[in-house]
């Protein structure tokens, strides 16, 4: 007799290892490390589909890049409220009743059936979504999940799954529901269920903005008591655009990232900022201070630093964009998330041609 099991993925925290039953026997694999590790010679579960329908860490959420970012370096936003983050899980659906089928039959019953869990073996899929036997979730509540005849066919409709981009995040034990049907054009209402907000935050993550490289004059030295001009030049910073969508569902969402402002920091307290505060707005053409122009060696500049000591070794400058993040998605839903920041340095050497007595 082929024995099915049950595997518990990721750290066990101190869940019971009776997790499913099946005729035969299932379990949960807890070595003493927390870790687990597939019956042998079977392959973990987004390996045996290329289309990642088998894997709880591959989302089919469809992310494009509508607009802006340049074709230059680019490189993610870091949120300025440090305690925000995009989602840890979230369900979504994978499966219509004859794919399902088709997977079980092809793979003999190997993946994800959870975040958490994978099935290795034919019989607990086909006792579950075949011939109607519950199964428990993995939820805190330990609730049962009742089983289907026939994987459904014949009903219009997909079965969904939990997803987490990384598995080892805390709050991925949230999303503790095993695989569960929903009819066709209906999104679940229970926790952990896909939003448009949830999608622009997911989005969030990959919004994509060109990098900080900032004009300086003079360039690389600077001279004490003398201003750096620092500037962007027109047309480099515009809104940047992503869209996520969840195929099987109405629901997307559109995430923009609207470049608002130049923040400076010298590397040095010994230094004077332009305006006061280090922070240049970002004009209506997208550029940033003015060029430096012959001439203007001894004005103060709109966008700047004039360094007050010399550096023995140079000073790291810090060139951050702040962007806005705001969204918009499905059924005119809408509203903001927390503003990001992209950030390069460069080194500036300062060096003394007047005697300065401090």
């Amino acid at each position: 007799m082929t024995t099915s099991r049950a595997v518990l993925r990721g750290p066990a925290l101190a869940l019971s290892a009776a997790l499913l039953a099946l005729s035969g026997v299932a379990h949960a694999d807890a070595p003493g490390d927390n870790t687990t590790v597939p019956p042998p010679q079977s392959k973990p579960g987004g390996s045996t589909d290329g289309k990642g329908k088998v894997s709880a860490g591959v989302s089919q959420i469809q992310i494009s890049q509508v607009k802006g970012g340049g074709s230059g370096k680019r490189g993610n936003l870091a949120p300025i409220d440090t305690d925000w983050e995009p989602p840890a899980c979230w369900y979504e659906p994978v499966f219509t009743p004859e794919e399902l089928k088709e997977f079980v039959d092809r793979s003999d019953g190997q993946g994800d059936v959870g975040i958490h869990q994978s099935w290795y073996g034919k019989g607990l899929w086909t006792d579950h979504y075949r011939d109607g036997k519950a199964q428990d979730n993995m939820d805190d509540d330990r609730t049962e999940a009742e089983g289907y005849e026939n994987y459904n066919i014949g009903k219009g409709g997909n079965f969904w799954r939990s997803v987490a981009p990384d598995d080892s995040h805390p709050d991925s034990w949230d999303c503790g529901r095993i695989m569960f049907w929903m009819p066709d054009n209906q999104v679940p209402r229970i926790p952990n269920a896909p939003t448009p907000r949830m999608l622009a935050e997911y989005a969030y993550e990959h919004v994509k903005v060109p990098d900080t490289e900032v004009e300086v004059r003079p360039q690389a030295k600077s001279t004490v008591n003398l201003p750096t001009w620092v500037w962007l030049d027109e047309g480099k910073f515009e809104d940047v655009v992503v869209r996520a969508e969840l195929p099987r569902t109405n629901l997307y969402a559109e995430t923009t990232a609207h470049p608002v402002s130049l923040t400076l920091e010298p590397g040095t307290e010994d230094a004077e900022t332009f305006p006061a505060g280090g922070t240049c707005r970002i004009n209506e053409d997208g550029s940033i201070g003015s060029p430096y122009r012959k001439g203007s060696a001894d004005q103060d500049p709109p966008c700047g630093i004039t360094y007050l000591r010399a550096s023995d070794k140079p000073y790291e400058l810090s060139a951050s964009i702040t962007w806005e993040i705001s969204w918009e998605g499905t059924g005119g839903a809408g509203g903001d998330l927390p503003d990001g920041t992209f950030e390069t340095t460069q080194d500036m050497t300062v060096q003394e041609i007047q005697s300065i007595n401090r």
